[in-house]
């Protein structure tokens, strides 16, 4: 049973929770109905600051993630995982219970009947010293508080159950730590306004300046100059730093101010590497920077995609992409957001996590699906991907695998104009596709003797035809190009030649029960199937699931080893900890340490080591989860 105060009241509600809002929106409304001044009203108020203060939260968190802006100035460097995600996940109670304390307030007090100015000097001056000598004090006398046995134990530790501060850890904690956190943020607010000094700007700018300080504490980024504590040594007992409440959370008993190291020094919990450290973050900016071993070198794939990344919405994109409401709110900032990545931008570092002690990175290509196809772009997209494979090899990236259309055979040849451009390259250019074939051949059960194949004169469909066939699987290849089979006919054995056969019409296979799409399947295509069916597939986007009397698996995928550390995104469509076969394949090239580039045509001879390597390392096809 949890201790008392230490749970929300809402806490069974989830997001119903946001319902309490209900009345202050209800009062607005009613107000505007009958024509009245909403601008008076302090429902409207406390709803405006409550928005102001999550979008506060929300940019905060934005910056914190944008790993191509912070990544050289981050306090501590592993990733943000899913656990911690998850349980963040209502890091804004503290907001609704503020919102709920406050027209409690208005209720009972007075205040809000006095006709407020914008501006009053006067209570900037007296909030700033009652923040300095209530507010400052009074935290630092809770928060130690806290910081003993029984209180940490029972509350604080949840706060501290966060392994990498987020601006969201900040409100991350029990209920009991956040009422003893409103007379600390109400008295500089209520203070002014008994003595005749409040104001509406001091209400909103001390609010929303308190979180905005909370914010910055804890969001992982060293965002000030070593200088200016130089030039002004004072300073540093006036404001505190990302890196010094980082301090905190690593070490528990020092450093426990609210914004003013001073009340450290006083109380004797002053970090004595504070200093030493953020000088050091602050001054070696991009220099001590880990190089990754792998880089994963995405693309986006649409507009409403394009919002799936944790620095835009973090919670969102832990969780497979799908298609929401709020998305259509966000594309006219998304189509600006394209336009500017189109026109400035080079490849940039999304998202990175640890697998067996080595860096995994994704960098991202700001070019969008559609701009693929289109035939002026052709150029500058593969100038881009090569500035991102030339700046790897700079950097002394081990593996760069090439991501969807970033490798199209009409492209680049699936990486084979960038190796033979520059053929000393140290970083090993992969497309993954080895490790994609071996995911659909094993998944195809061993007892079945015939297959039909769509896409089969492709770089995939090649592979798998010609390992079928040694299998003595007679492949239906479906292709009008008689030249192309037969060139893949004659590299397969002189024995196994006889398994491949040319198939021009999809009524070919209507008796075959296991079908292969490496090409877009129509419903009326599939109606060609028997009862029966199973359809394995490597086609994006993936086929319509048409036929009920039929069964369809899945992309070809692998489940990330269980020793991942600080993977907090989700791959596209991909279940959490789920990458495409691709990926997994670049990543292994990267475990095993093999030395040669990966690119063109996929070497059939190969398939099975790669198998059995990614299963050494713990990578598990997704069909096996779904089987099991």
């Amino acid at each position: 049973m949890a201790a008392l105060l230490a749970t929300w009241p809402w806490e069974n509600l989830g997001s119903y929770k946001y319902l309490l809002y209900g009345p202050f929106l209800a009062q607005i409304v009613y107000l505007r109905m009958n024509e009245e001044s909403i601008k008076d009203s302090w429902c409207f108020h406390i709803l405006l600051l409550s928005s102001l203060r999550l979008i506060i939260h929300q940019l905060w968190t934005t910056y914190s993630n944008m790993h191509f802006l912070s990544l050289h100035r981050r306090v501590l460097h592993q990733g943000i995982d899913f656990k911690q995600i998850d349980q963040e996940w209502h890091w804004d109670n503290f907001v609704l219970l503020q919102a709920v304390v406050a027209a409690v307030a208005c209720l009972i007090f007075p205040f809000h009947d006095n006709n407020l100015p914008i501006w009053d000097t006067r209570g900037l001056i007296t909030a700033l010293i009652l923040h300095v000598v209530v507010s400052e004090p009074l935290y630092y006398f809770f928060h130690r508080l806290f910081h003993g046995d029984f209180l940490f134990t029972h509350y604080h530790s949840l706060h501290h159950s966060s392994p990498v501060p987020q601006p969201f850890t900040a409100g991350y904690a029990t209920l009991l730590e956040h009422v003893a956190l409103i007379p600390i943020l109400a008295v500089p607010v209520v203070g002014p306004m008994m003595i005749g000094y409040g104001s509406v700007g001091l209400i909103y700018g001390y609010v929303l300046a308190f979180d905005f300080l909370r914010c910055m504490g804890h969001c992982n980024i060293e965002v000030f100059s070593c200088r200016i504590f130089e030039a002004v040594p004072l300073l540093r007992y006036l404001i505190y730093t990302p890196t010094y409440h980082s301090i905190h959370h690593t070490d528990k008993e020092s450093n426990l101010c609210l914004f003013m190291p001073l009340f450290d020094l006083i109380g004797n919990t002053l970090n004595s590497k504070s200093w030493e450290l953020q000088k050091q973050i602050s001054s070696n900016a991009g220099k001590n920077v880990r190089v990754p071993d792998f880089v994963f070198l995405a693309h986006v794939v649409d507009i409403s995609a394009s919002v799936h990344v944790p620095f835009v919405f973090r919670s969102f994109s832990s969780y497979p992409y799908t298609t929401r409401l709020f998305i259509v709110g966000c594309w006219p900032f998304a189509f600006l957001a394209m336009l500017v990545l189109w026109a400035w931008a080079k490849a940039f570092t999304v998202s990175y996590y640890m697998l067996e002690g080595k860096l995994q990175n994704t960098w991202t290509v700001p070019r969008y699906g559609f701009q693929y196809f289109l035939p002026f772009a052709k150029k500058g997209i593969n100038r881009q991907i090569e500035q991102a494979i030339l700046k790897a090899d700079r950097l002394g990236v081990k593996v760069l695998s090439l991501a969807a259309l970033n490798k199209n055979e009409s492209l680049n040849g699936g990486g084979v104009l960038f190796v033979n451009k520059h053929p000393n390259l140290r970083v090993r250019v992969v497309h993954g596709n080895t490790l994609t074939a071996a995911v659909i051949l094993n998944d195809i059960p061993k007892h079945v003797k015939e297959v039909f194949l769509t896409g089969a004169t492709s770089k995939l469909g090649r592979a798998i035809a010609l390992h079928l066939c040694r299998r003595n699987v007679r492949v239906l290849m479906l292709t009008l190009s008689t030249e192309r089979f037969q060139k893949i006919q004659k590299e397969a054995p002189v024995e196994c030649q006889k398994y491949l056969v040319q198939v021009t019409k999809y009524q070919a296979a209507k008796s075959c029960k296991t079908w292969i799409a490496g090409k877009w399947i129509t419903p009326r295509e599939q109606s060609w199937a028997p009862a029966g069916t199973h359809f394995h597939e490597f086609v994006v986007p993936p086929i319509l699931h048409f036929r009920k009397d039929c069964t369809y698996g899945d992309l070809a995928a692998m489940k990330l080893p269980d020793n991942v550390q600080g993977l907090g995104n989700c791959e596209y469509t991909m279940e959490r900890g789920v990458v495409h076969a691709c990926h997994a394949g670049g990543m292994l090239h990267a475990l095993e340490g093999w030395t040669h580039h990966e690119v063109g045509a996929i070497d059939v001879d190969r398939i099975d080591i790669v198998w059995q390597a990614a299963l050494k390392h713990g990578f598990k096809p997704v069909s096996w989860s779904h089987k099991s």
